[in-house]
């Protein structure tokens, strides 16, 4: 059982996270939807880590997050004009999938080459991006086929020990959490929702 006063502040929280990611581990965090994976979207290995713990069929692509345009336009082939409207107008979190990703672990693109990216405005995941200088995986916690917990306290015990660090903060947040909006985005601007919230 942890102290209280063991628990680290928000900084030394998210120095704890970056410092697992840069190393190649996989951590359990609070995004702008739900809990989820993550790892540093460049690293392979990491990536096949977390695919492995979800039991999740290689090939089935997961998105990523980023903390600003910047960083969306340097894993982006191409960002179409009407993405920034797209996300200027987004009242949920919104991930677009793009056609062609680059400088990502190839595990994370579709067969096309497409990646999906959402740009999070969430304090905890946005700073984690900030800091690490890299896109982020998000992805469920939970095993492929089973529910995804709605907050910390419904991960299993089977996620939460196979991952290298856990944040506190935000553990005991029960705000009900929206699943982010999704559209697939062609380079010619074309766009197509494929969820909406």
């Amino acid at each position: 059982m942890t102290d209280v006063n063991d628990i680290p502040g928000f900084d030394a929280d998210v120095n704890l996270a970056v410092k697992t990611l840069r190393k190649g581990g996989i951590i359990l965090y609070p995004t702008d939807t739900v809990w989820g994976l993550g790892c540093d979207a460049t690293c392979c290995e990491a990536v096949e880590r977390i695919f492995a713990l979800k039991a999740r069929a290689e090939g089935k692509s997961m998105l990523v997050l980023a903390d600003c345009e910047a960083m969306l336009e340097r894993h982006v082939e191409e960002v179409p004009e009407i993405a920034y409207s797209l996300l200027e107008a987004a009242v949920n979190p919104l991930t677009i999938v793009y056609d062609k990703g680059r400088g990502l672990a190839a595990p994370l693109l579709g067969d096309d080459g497409s990646i999906g990216i959402r740009i999070t405005q969430e304090r905890f995941s946005k700073e984690l991006c900030r800091r690490l200088r890299h896109p982020i995986v998000s992805t469920s916690a939970n095993v492929s086929g089973e529910a995804a917990p709605r907050f910390f306290s419904e991960i299993s015990s089977e996620i939460r020990a196979g991952v290298d660090y856990i944040p506190f903060y935000r553990r005991d947040d029960h705000t009900p959490a929206t699943p982010s909006d999704i559209i697939r985005l062609h380079s010619d601007g074309e766009f197509k929702i494929l969820r909406h919230s």
